[in-house]
């Protein structure tokens, strides 16, 4: 009698197969991997893009606030005259946005 409880309960307890167990954290990690660092990554490639695209002339927004119109660009630092007469010298990548042409005007 024991026997047949046995074998009935070694049949009734079997594990599942262990790549299961792995699912639900593969499925945070898509989700993370979806909803939070695609979309950071492209993000970054668009800014990287707008500072690598800076030249004279451009209207730019700090990422401190501040809108000036670019004046003077080298690798690492664009000058931003911020209003007649005052300028000063920005990393580049501290531009957080190019305003578009037809935008509003800054140093009028």
């Amino acid at each position: 009698m024991f026997e047949i409880l046995a074998a009935a309960s070694g049949a009734a307890a079997e594990a599942p197969p262990a790549w299961i167990n792995w699912l639900p954290i593969i499925g945070m990690i898509l989700i993370f991997w979806f909803l939070i660092i695609r979309p950071q990554m492209k993000r970054t490639k668009e800014h990287q893009q707008k500072v690598a695209g800076l030249k004279k002339g451009d209207q730019v927004i700090t990422q401190g606030g501040l809108v000036g119109k670019i004046t003077k660009v080298d690798d690492t630092y664009a000058e931003v005259e911020l209003a007649q007469g005052v300028r000063v010298k920005a990393v580049k990548h501290t531009i957080g946005d190019v305003i578009p042409k037809g935008g509003s005007a800054a140093n009028d």
